[in-house]
């Protein structure tokens, strides 16, 4: 396998360990649990393998458990830190020096050009943040020239307003915010359908298809069976 290409920026990812019932809640139903986690780890490994073909300085996954064939080679490993999602960010971010971009596991469209605007020599002058809208509301990519933890701590996340609350932070410490395209969040199975489409050859798309294949499978976002054994 060749080498990870080499440029200025760590990447993070912060994830979970796709384990049933702990992740994609919300997409159970029309899926089970077990379901869920598979799309799940799809959905991961296509956002790491999207990294390592991203320039970066080091590649991090900020991890939610234990790490899983899903995992390649070419990612430090570390472990999240207790409290909510802002503490979680902030910490790996803490983690860090120099220009340092964060993205999570629910966007497996994500692709090297998306992130390129952040991710080039020229892409972080000092004071630059870069900021990836997710359309619920939320963000899907975080990113510091210089990571400044207090900026994301006590930000509420998971809000319709959580995104907009971010870059407030980020503006009002003076740092010069660029946006980075909008992506849609994979939260339910009609986000998964959109999401899939978007990025049809991925291993989200193949995993998510594989469940809706097959005479006696529903097609995704149905309404689950009623009895039956599912």
């Amino acid at each position: 396998m060749p080498l990870p290409p080499v440029g200025p920026t760590t990447l993070l990812v912060i994830a979970k360990e796709p384990v049933p019932g702990r992740v994609k809640t919300r997409l159970t139903p029309p899926f089970s649990p077990a379901e869920a986690a598979g799309i799940a780890a799809a959905a991961l490994a296509d956002t790491l393998e999207a990294l390592l073909l991203t320039p970066a300085s080091r590649r991090v996954l900020v991890l939610e458990g234990r790490p899983g064939p899903w995992l390649p080679p070419g990612y430090r490993v570390v472990p999240q830190c207790a409290g909510g999602l802002d503490e979680r960010i902030a910490a790996a971010f803490a983690g860090c020096t120099g220009p340092t971009l964060l993205v999570g596991m629910d966007t497996p469209q994500l692709t090297p050009q998306l992130l390129a605007p952040a991710t080039g020599l020229d892409s972080w002058p000092p004071g630059r943040a870069w900021l990836g809208p997710a359309e619920d509301g939320g963000f899907w990519a975080l990113g510091m020239a210089e990571p400044r933890p207090e900026l994301v701590r006590g930000v509420p996340m998971s809000t319709a307003r959580t995104g907009e609350e971010q870059r407030r932070r980020l503006l009002a410490a003076g740092l010069d915010v660029r946006t980075l395209p909008p992506l849609h969040d994979v939260d339910t199975a009609r986000d998964a359908e959109r999401v899939a489409a978007a990025h049809p050859g991925g291993r989200f798309a193949a995993a998510l298809a594989a469940l809706a294949g097959g005479a006696e499978r529903r097609p995704v976002g149905a309404a689950p069976h009623k009895g039956g054994g599912r």
